[in-house]
This record gives structure tokens, sequence and C-alpha cells, in this order.
């Protein structure tokens, strides 16, 4: 009875160590009144850090329209352009985050937009200016294009880049983007 006493001790021990964050060496000895002394020994520093470099940024999204929508609020759409799924409040539009033109007509987008984008027909400062951010249903009757998109690309986050807006335009004249 006592050793199965001993052995369920050292299962549970040694599960909770597969659950550490470190590496663990245990040993037990089983004394003379059938109790266990188990010995936990660190293995060394623990690293956290990634092999590799990596930061989370905000998305770096280039697109081109199939009209110039860059003065109207964008809206995110349900996959079936029925609904208003993401849409950004008054306040969020009050700096004008226009998108900064790029080389060959190409947009940087500077309000979150996706795949699924549609324009309204409020232009940055009419939106700024509503006393309250409309609903979703109102603001899906405002859509004036719920397929504007010629293209999109999402090249990585904003941190990766020194200088986003010329090597921008050095991908896109290289012929990156087609």
């Amino acid at each position: 009875m006592r050793q199965a006493i001993v052995i369920c001790l050292m299962a549970v021990i040694g599960g909770s160590m597969g659950c550490s964050s470190g590496k663990r060496v245990a040993s037990s000895e089983a004394s003379g009144n059938g109790t266990a002394r188990v010995t936990m020994v660190p293995s060394g520093p623990i690293s956290r850090q990634p092999s590799t470099p990596t930061q989370a940024g905000p998305p770096v999204v280039v697109y081109k329209t199939t009209k110039d929508y860059s003065r109207n609020v964008p809206v995110g759409l349900s996959a079936d352009g029925t609904r208003v799924v993401s849409y950004p409040a008054v306040s969020d539009v009050r700096g004008l985050p226009y998108p900064t033109p790029l080389a060959e007509g190409y947009l940087l987008d500077n309000r979150g937009i996706g795949r699924d984008v549609a324009f309204l027909s409020y232009t940055y400062e009419e939106y700024a200016a509503l006393p309250a951010t409309p609903s979703p249903e109102e603001l899906l009757e405002k859509v004036i294009d719920k397929h504007p998109l010629l293209e999109i690309h999402f090249l990585g986050n904003r941190y990766q880049y020194k200088d986003i807006v010329r090597e921008l335009n050095e991908r896109i004249e290289a012929g990156e983007l087609r």
C-alpha cells in the first residue's frame, strides 16, 4: 500500500512538472515510515525570449479602389454584405485618418480596413462632426460602394519599416504588388 502511495505521489509531481515553465529533475527516497522525500532541482535559467525577434504592431494594408474614396469613411461588412460589422466611433475619425497616397494609385490604410470594406457617403469631416455615432443599420443605408477594392495587400506590420512610405513605394515600383 505504501509503495502505491509513493508511486501515485511521484506521478502527481511528475505531471505537475510537465506543466512548469522550467526543466526540473526529480528524485525520491522512501523513508522507513512510508513517506517520500522529493527533491526538485532547477536545470538553469529560463529564457522567455523568442528565438527570432518579433513585434506585434498595426498592420500595413495597401490597397487600390475602383474610384477615389480616400475622403470617405470605411466600414467593415459581413461576408454577404448585408450588415455593418465594424465601424469607427465618431471620436475615432476626429484626427481625420485619411489613407496615405502611394505610387501608382495605391493607398496606405490608416483606419483599419479589410477585404470586406465598404465606403460611406460620409466624408471624414462630416462623420467627425456628427453628434453621435450612427447605428450599424443607419450606416448600412449610407454605404455607397460594397465592392470598392481592385486590390488589397497585407504587408506585415508598421514596426518592420523604417520609412514606410518610401519602402512601400519601392516595392510598388518594383512590381511586387501586382
